[in-house]
């Protein structure tokens, strides 16, 4: 099946060929298409400087996916060239390193830039334009393109400290990178599991610190872990030759050295600079750790120790220091750092990770560097040149660009490559949450709370891909392909989501490519994806399938069996009117060509009904609405993706109207725990009923321990007649306590079906 599959995608990369000439991501910010085209052969030469970098970068790139072996020469007049010209009129360069001119006639195809930068993206255009074929001849269309980038900082981020992955790979990643023109390398190198990057002066950070004694497997929820010994880290000579790998394709590398928090791994190897003086070993359990750097002269020096040998191996103009999830448990504990907070006249322990934050800050300026930390680091006070990158949500970034700090978007709902792709069944497990490329693509960085002037702070963006659930490169690559060819877009400025379809289009044409570059991509887009809407009328949803390949190919069920030819056609959306399962699979010649789909619904009085919040849900998980709470889906406890709701640190508070007064015997709702994803069940459950949505009467309570014993499905038997409007408030943990995963933070509040019977 496999093999046909991958036949039918060729024939199916072929046809969207055939519609489109200009495969080409992300797309140029001009392109004029002219007649005729060039011939690539073995006679064609490239014209440029030998000693230039780009050239020789073309000349293996050409000779990878055409076999054709180009010469480089000086100087050729009147022979098939292509010409690398430091030259460029277009008045966008002024200022900026990154603009070229590709130019392509029958005779020859040039390339102008002022700065090499301009070179390298040119190049990669026309890469892209270059069919992936051992061929003689190849043609070129003849066109004009002229480009460059929106954003300074278009980045992609890899965590190698959960999971560790080789040079060779690293090096690879970047490849990845410089194809899409990003140009920041957020590498990830210290944290609780791992310590990845050789210190000199101290040795046991690699010795002990880069290994622990087994991992944790499965989901966080299921709390089991083997007991195989894990790690691997960097020498001081491999970080060079990745930084240097990364500098030829203009690709800064920023190295992330985590403080205050998420410092098992050092404390492992050096516990003096904790608080309780330890001992520790490196953590085998993914989430928030209760053990970080105590803020002691000693620890300052043992960091700015550790930071001197990283400056001297990371040119970046940014060294990330962290400062996200810093459980403050042992400094309330600590008289250090209590003394400390009263010496320095400060308000509690977010002003002490200020002072912490605000002293390193003032030790990489000496060195003519600047910090970039994690949107935490804006409690308690920025550091003054500090810049954040906004990772829980835009309004941490909103918040730093408004008080004049440059600003990274990296928010989870867009940007967080280690959630969901497409249907969590048919996914490898992930750490939750639902980010299809469309989503990505979607992204804006600039979020329109700001002004023109406060916009100027935003550098860009970046995706996060962490590890706790990706073990291999393969994983890697499926994660981030293809939506950083989305997010690529978007940094370069060009996206619009309203002509989707059309990057679609685009993307589509460059997985040939990635087959024939032994890439595993994820093929979630020719899944069949499915959506459910509100039944007009009420009483059920319509349920909504749709696939990118023939749209009649889909075969569906209702009575729980499997798929087949002989199963209806669907041709429209269904509706749905009582409790059953739908499953449908796309078939074409015969032959099933995607996983099974499935989908059960428990249809009950509250279906589709009017539902009105108090409060709105997160960006994060807002998908749907309040119709989300009465859609007839129940979530998924194992792969929590799209089919919950998400409150951060607020209540839940939703009013059902049934449309009449009739009588109800059971309602209900679904809670979810997850403390690694600090998701909390709520303190109490209340619900409410009313006849004229005056006058509430509350019917019925559930305390935490209630729930707790529940495992979150809640449930109470009542008779009530002439009932119209149902309330259910459902109170948010509140702050997560110490010892807790994101102890500190504001919990989350995931519920997803309200029943009403």
């Amino acid at each position: 099946m496999t093999n046909k599959f991958a036949f039918f995608l060729l024939l199916f990369f072929n046809i969207v060929f055939s519609q489109n000439p200009l495969p080409l991501i992300p797309q140029p910010e001009s392109v004029e298409i002219r007649k005729g085209h060039f011939v690539l052969n073995k006679e064609t030469v490239i014209q440029a400087e030998a000693s230039m970098f780009e050239a020789h970068y073309l000349q293996q790139a050409i000779k990878q996916q055409t076999g054709l072996e180009l010469k480089i020469v000086p100087v050729a007049a009147n022979v098939s060239k292509i010409s690398l010209s430091f030259d460029l009129d277009s008045p966008e360069a002024s200022g900026i390193k990154e603009p070229y001119k590709l130019t392509v006639s029958d005779k020859t195809i040039v390339i102008k830039a002022e700065y090499n930068q301009g070179f390298f993206y040119g190049i990669q255009t026309l890469l892209q334009l270059i069919p992936f074929e051992k061929k003689d001849e190849i043609k070129v269309p003849c066109l004009e393109i002229k480009d460059y980038s929106k954003y300074a900082w278009r980045g992609m981020h890899l965590d190698c400290a959960r999971h560790f992955f080789s040079v060779d790979f690293v090096k690879k990643y970047i490849d990845y990178l410089a194809m899409y023109k990003f140009n920041t390398f957020h590498w990830h190198l210290t944290d609780d599991q791992g310590w990845r990057i050789e210190i000199k002066q101290y040795p046991k950070l690699t010795e002990v610190g880069a290994w622990r004694n087994g991992s944790m497997i499965g989901h966080y929820n299921e709390q089991k872990y083997d007991d195989i010994r894990y790690g691997g880290f960097y020498t001081q000579e491999q970080i060079k030759e990745v930084v240097a790998y990364a500098k030829q394709r203009h690709i800064t590398v920023v190295p992330e050295i985590e403080m205050p928090g998420h410092a098992v791994a050092a404390l492992a190897a050096y516990p003096q600079y904790s608080c309780t003086g330890g001992p520790f070993e490196v953590e085998k359990q993914w989430g928030v750790l209760d053990d970080v750097f105590c803020p002691k002269e000693e620890t300052f020096t043992f960091l700015q120790n550790i930071l001197t040998e990283v400056i001297a191996l990371f040119p970046s103009q940014y060294i990330h220091i962290g400062g996200d999830e810093c459980p403050k448990t042992r400094w309330k504990k600590c008289t250090h750092c209590q003394n400390l907070i009263q010496e320095k006249g400060l308000k509690d322990e977010h002003e002490l990770q200020s002072y912490f934050i605000q002293r390193m800050e003032k030790f990489v300026n000496t060195k003519g560097r600047k910090i970039i930390g994690w949107d935490e680091i804006l409690e308690g006070g920025l550091a003054p040149n500090a810049a954040v990158m906004s990772w829980r949500g835009t309004e941490g970034g909103i918040a730093a660009a408004k008080q004049k700090h440059f600003v990274v978007m990296t928010p989870g709902s867009h940007c967080y490559f280690d959630h969901y792709q497409g249907n969590p069944q048919n996914e490898p497990l992930a750490i939750g949450g639902y980010t299809p490329v469309e989503k990505v693509y979607a992204f804006n960085p600039i979020p329109e709370e700001l002004s023109s002037e406060e916009s100027q702070y935003i550098l860009g963006a970046q995706a996060n891909l962490w590890t706790e659930y990706i073990t291999s490169p393969e994983q890697v690559e499926y994660m981030i392909f293809p939506r950083m060819m989305a997010l690529s877009e978007v940094l370069w400025g060009t996206s619009n989501p309203e002509k989707y379809a059309d990057f679609e289009k685009r993307m589509i044409q460059q997985f040939p490519v990635l087959e024939k570059k032994g890439i595993k991509y994820s093929k979630a887009l020719f899944e069949i994806t499915s959506d459910v809407m509100p039944k007009p009328g009420g009483h059920g949803v319509l349920y909504l399938l749709k696939t990118n390949l023939q749209p009649n190919g889909i075969h569906y069920t209702t009575d729980g069996s499997q798929p087949t030819t002989l199963s209806k056609v669907y041709n429209q959306p269904l509706e749905i009117t009582k409790s059953q399962t739908i499953k449908a699979a796309y078939f074409e010649n015969d032959q099933p060509k995607s996983n099974v789909v499935e989908q059960s619904f428990l249809i009950h009085k509250a279906t589709s009904q009017l539902v009105s919040l108090q409060n709105h849900p997160s960006g994060n998980y807002a998908k749907g609405g309040g119709f989300t709470l009465v859609d007839g889906i129940k979530g998924d406890k194992a792969k929590f993706g799209q089919h919950w709701l998400g409150f951060s640190g607020t209540d839940l508070i939703a009013t059902i109207d049934l449309g009449s007064r009739q009588k109800i015997n059971r309602l209900g709702i679904g809670l979810l725990s997850s403390p690694s994803s600090w998701i909390y069940f709520p303190k109490k459950v209340t619900f409410q009923v009313s006849e004229d949505m005056i006058q509430f009467d509350t019917i019925g309570t559930f305390s935490a321990e209630e729930i707790q014993k529940s495992k979150g499905q809640i449930t109470l038997d009542c008779n009530k007649k002439n009932i119209q409007f149902v309330k259910v408030t459902v109170e948010n943990f509140g702050t997560i306590p110490d010892g807790q995963p994101g102890a500190g933070n504001k919990a989350w509040l995931f519920a997803d079906e309200i029943t009403i019977e």
